[in-house]
C-alpha cells in the first residue's frame, strides 16, 4: 500500500477521496461515489472530510504523515 497523501493530480476538491482511493487500491470514481452515498446517511461525513483535508499531507510536502510517527 502507498502512503496516505493527497495527490497533486486527479483532485476534484482537495484530493482526499483520490488519496484514500490510491491508498486502498480502489478507483477514484468508486471512492467518490462511496463518499457521496455515505452523505445520504446521518453522520459527520463532511467534518471527517475537512479533518482529512487538514491532516493528510499533500503529495511531495515535507510534512510527516501519521504513518511516519
Amino acid at each position: 500500500m502507498s502512503a496516505l497523501v493527497r495527490p497533486r493530480n486527479h483532485r476534484m476538491i482537495a484530493g482526499v477521496c483520490a488519496g484514500l482511493a490510491e491508498r486502498f487500491g480502489m478507483s477514484r470514481t468508486t471512492m467518490r461515489v462511496i463518499f457521496l452515498l455515505s452523505c445520504l446517511l446521518p453522520g459527520p461525513q463532511f467534518l471527517l472530510y475537512i479533518a482529512l483535508w487538514i491532516l493528510m499531507p499533500a503529495e511531495g510536502s515535507s510534512r510527516k504523515t501519521v504513518a511516519d510517527w
